[in-house]
């Protein structure tokens, strides 16, 4: 019973690794999320509706609607080469946002992992 339990928790743990090669970004929590953003100057893009955008987002966010991303790629072509954090409210939209841009060519794309939802749990700043 426990050699069966280790070997579910490896496959796991391999899989987790393969996931986030294959989606080609990595979610983050809110902590490391504000280290990127004040030590390596990532960018967060706000993948949320205006009127969730307009409630409060995270200071300096882009925002593009999810629906609009392919759309407006030209807006974030100047940041092809930055770290973007891509959030939502609680992390659906923004991981499909993330694999678009992921096949779009940029390079590092982080996704907050739970999203605003987590960001305000973590009592961080926002803006309105």
């Amino acid at each position: 019973m426990l050699v069966l339990a280790l070997v579910v928790i490896a496959v796991l743990l391999v899989l987790d690794v393969y996931k986030r090669k294959l989606l080609g970004f990595q979610d983050i929590k809110p902590q490391e999320a504000v280290r990127l953003i004040n030590h390596e100057g990532a960018v967060p893009l706000d993948v949320r509706e205006d009127q969730e955008y307009r409630e409060g987002h995270i200071l300096n966010a882009l925002h593009i609607p999810n629906g609009l991303i392919e759309k407006r790629l030209a807006e974030l072509e100047s940041y092809k080469t930055q770290a973007l954090i891509v959030y939502c409210r609680s992390g659906q939209r923004s991981a499909q946002a993330s694999a678009a841009l992921r096949k779009q060519g940029f390079g590092r794309i982080y996704k907050l992992s739970g999203g605003m939802m987590a960001w305000r749990s973590a009592d961080l700043p926002v803006v309105k």
